[in-house]
């Protein structure tokens, strides 16, 4: 079975630094695209956890890993949950963890999961198919108020209030229930100038849905403030984002450990692919890397005021 390109591998690589022995995490484990790298890097003696929301990805790591000797655990979760899951694994230090965020290229490609703006098919965008909520609930179901607040804060959509207006009025007549009657209905909604340039018009549309319906980002946060606690001193952690809501949290989150005494940020400012590996791969083309160490002994930090 083949496995999509994963991004960034140099550089995951050259941030993480896992060596024989290592216990490592990949969070978002997919196909297993950076865990077949880890594995090779950490044998013999280390430990792969592979984490992740979605039950079929990790039947697809399992037959991808196979070939590997070094022992690994593919746990089916939300890595928010990364405490627990070490804590009953046994663990209770880790020397790496790693996080590529957003949506798979496996689930892109999969019409019937329903993330594709190019695939026509049910709206679902479930990253863990056994939750109760999708895109069509929310679509179909939300009061207009808070539709715009979702496009707004979760798309950074412009036409933000353009769009809820018109999901409004359709649904009145009928529901909402594919991926391209909701891109159809984002183009009919923008004006002319908003539908030029490089990217599909419904991205930041159904970003903001997929975003809601799998409460990623409250997900990203506590998961990297749970990572920080299992960390290793030395060890290292490694964020892969791919829109600036992502980024503007782990970057934030970095700075505020770092403020602590508890990490070093080894990325003053995020890493972007390379230009060959953006032709090889354009999904490569939004990522950003940011990564940090956890420090050896704590600082002190002592605050002024009453």
């Amino acid at each position: 079975m083949s496995i999509h390109k994963p991004v960034m591998c140099a550089e995951v690589l050259q941030y993480l630094k896992p060596v024989s022995g290592d216990v490592v995490i990949d969070c978002t484990i997919g196909e297993g695209g950076h865990a077949q790298f880890l594995l090779e890097a950490i044998a013999p003696g280390g430990r792969l956890i592979g984490i992740d929301r979605d039950e079929d990805a990790l039947l697809s790591a399992k037959e991808n890993l196979k070939r590997f000797a070094s022992p690994y655990t593919l746990i089916h979760d939300n890595f928010l949950n990364i405490r627990r899951i070490v804590t009953e694994l046994g663990i209770k230090e880790v020397n790496g963890i790693l996080f590529d965020l957003g949506v798979s290229s496996f689930q892109l490609d999969t019409p019937e999961r329903g993330f594709s703006i190019r695939l026509d098919a049910r709206l679902d965008m479930r990253m863990d198919q056994y939750d109760n909520v999708s895109a069509f609930d929310l679509v179909n179901k939300l009061p207009l108020f808070e539709i715009k607040r979702i496009l707004k804060e979760y798309g950074e959509e412009r036409w933000a209030d353009r769009i809820a207006n018109t999901i409004i009025k359709i649904r009145r007549k009928e529901p909402i229930g594919t991926t391209g009657q909701l891109r159809k209905i984002v183009l009919n909604a923008i004006p002319y100038k908003g539908r030029t340039g490089r990217i599909d018009p419904a991205t930041r549309t159904f970003q903001a849905f997929r975003i809601a319906v799998n409460r990623e980002l409250e997900a990203l946060e506590e998961a990297v403030e749970e990572s920080v606690h299992i960390l290793k001193e030395r060890g290292r952690i490694c964020v892969i984002s791919y829109h600036s809501l992502e980024d503007r949290i782990v970057k934030n989150q970095f700075k505020g450990f770092y403020q602590e005494g508890i990490l070093t940020i080894l990325t003053k400012k995020p890493v972007r692919a390379g230009d060959d590996e953006i032709t090889r791969n354009p999904r490569a083309r939004s990522a950003k890397l940011r990564a940090a160490e956890k420090m050896t002994g704590q600082r002190t930090i002592y605050s002024g005021g009453p």
